[in-house]
């Protein structure tokens, strides 16, 4: 069995530009808690029960039923932030763009645009400003995120900068030449 050390080192050659992983992408010098204080105790550990339910339909595939549950996790808490985070990746999953778009502006609005489900909720909002091409909402939700200590958040504002993608395709030629320089040209005879 790997340690937690190694699985990261593992992601990471693997998976190098996963956004979610083990760690979320977050900086350990981050303080990225969810202020959860001002709501019933009770009834947020009845709101996350709902929530891990929701998340293992979802992975096992059955969106419909994730999005139920989530949703029966928000109507117990409809001021937190973290259900409609998730809510979100299921209808993101289903295809339904919009309805994630709405659920995650909701998520960042709920969290005040601090902790660990805001920065979530910034980078998959900013996921989906790149897949419509509203690059400039993307790099500010991915700065703001970055800005929460995201490191995936990071390095898709640095990607984004034009200069440094110009730095990335150059330096791609140039490790491609080198990995396959073009044969020599012999003088005829």
């Amino acid at each position: 069995m790997a340690s937690l050390s190694d699985q990261a080192v593992l992601q990471a050659i693997f998976n190098p530009n996963t956004p979610f992983d083990d760690d979320l992408g977050l900086e350990a010098q981050v303080e990225l808690t969810d202020d959860e204080s001002s709501f019933d105790p009770a009834r947020v550990e009845q709101a996350k029960a709902l929530e891990l339910q929701g998340i293992s339909l979802a992975e096992s595939g059955n969106m419909d039923g994730a999005l139920e549950i989530f949703s029966q996790s928000i109507a117990v808490i409809p001021e937190r932030a973290s259900a409609y985070n998730n809510r979100a990746q299921a209808l993101r999953l289903k295809g339904d763009t919009a309805g994630a778009l709405s659920d995650l502006n909701m998520a960042v609005e709920m969290s005040g645009g601090r902790g660990r489900t805001a920065s979530l909720a910034l980078v998959q909002r900013g996921l989906l400003y790149r897949l419509n091409r509203q690059d400039q909402e993307a790099l500010q939700d991915f700065r703001q995120a970055a800005g929460l200590g995201n490191r995936f958040a990071r390095s898709q504002v640095t990607l984004m900068n034009p200069y440094a993608a110009l730095c990335n395709r150059m330096l791609a030629k140039m490790v491609a030449d080198l990995r396959n320089p073009e044969p020599p040209v012999l003088p005829s005879v």
